[in-house]
């Protein structure tokens, strides 16, 4: 892989650690989860031939640090944080790539800024309020019972319910992947991103909304995705659910809800076949053309 360029940015309220590496159109990567600027490399050795690939930490995540940590944030901090930061790296649109909590900052990204995007990769976002009235209810009180696991009896046991939830499935995975769970220093960061995505990233996603008007202004932009082996999860639903209100077919990729980190090498191929398209012109994606 080429050699990664590290670099910060000071954005409001924070201070934002970044890795930029290969070379072509730059294509922004936005994490789920806790995953950091290095959650996604499996996928960007993949990529690196092809596209300038730019990771980040999000505020509060590994080297990305807060002003005030007991300050509250939504979705809509993250895509200014995201806006900044491409508007520090580039003038030209970029492509950019989303998974779960990631997929909803790039959506409120097209909502608010939609010139700094190229095309949007929209992997099941978890935009619960998207969906029917039953589900949207068992949804939140889901989210509402990670929580109070949290509090009660901590990150490990939180975490065990997220990826129940998530319907994460190890197993299904490219048989190079490694898998085993991180010691020392890298396991007490990932403790410390387990923690901060309890405590002010999933209530975020909880109380977010996509904006459909704006994204139906600019619904060109953006490809809702979904996993081949999802399962009948909340947000497979909710790509699904999305893509219903857009009027756009949903693209399926190789793998469950993380099949970028399980299956890296199929899912690079598959997400360099989607960018390759000609925004715009691929009507296929369209339910009915020019509606």
């Amino acid at each position: 892989m080429n050699q990664a360029k590290e670099g910060t940015l000071e954005v409001p309220g924070a201070t934002l650690y970044y890795k930029v590496r290969g070379t072509g159109p730059l294509l922004l990567v936005l994490q789920g989860g806790y995953g950091d600027a290095d959650g996604s490399e499996g996928l960007a050795q993949h990529l690196v031939d092809a596209y300038t690939v730019l990771t980040y930490d999000r505020r509060g995540l590994s080297r990305s640090k807060v002003n005030d940590a007991s300050e509250a944030h939504g979705i809509e901090t993250h895509s200014e944080d995201v806006h900044h930061l491409l508007a520090a790296l580039t003038p030209e649109p970029a492509f950019v790539v989303g998974f779960s909590l990631g997929a909803l900052v790039g959506l409120d990204l097209v909502a608010r800024h939609p010139e700094q995007v190229r095309a949007l990769v929209a992997h099941e976002p978890p935009a619960i309020g998207l969906l029917p009235d039953a589900e949207r209810v068992s949804s939140l009180q889901a989210h509402e019972e990670v929580e109070e696991i949290y509090r009660s009896a901590g990150v490990t046991a939180a975490m065990k319910k997220m990826v129940e939830l998530a319907g994460v499935n190890v197993d299904d995975r490219e048989p190079d992947v490694n898998v085993t769970a991180p010691v020392g220093q890298e396991a007490a960061r990932m403790a410390a991103n387990m923690g901060f995505l309890l405590t002010h990233d999933l209530p975020a996603v909880r109380h977010y909304t996509p904006d459909l008007s704006a994204l139906e202004i600019q619904r060109t932009l953006i490809l809702p995705a979904i996993g081949r082996n999802s399962g009948e999860i909340v947000p497979r639903h909710s790509a699904l659910a999305l893509a219903e209100r857009l009027g756009l077919r949903v693209l399926e990729f190789p793998g469950g809800h993380t099949g970028y980190v399980l299956r890296p090498r199929e899912f690079a191929l598959r997400l360099r076949q989607v960018l390759s398209t000609p925004i715009g012109m691929d009507q296929d994606r369209l339910k009915a053309s020019g509606s």
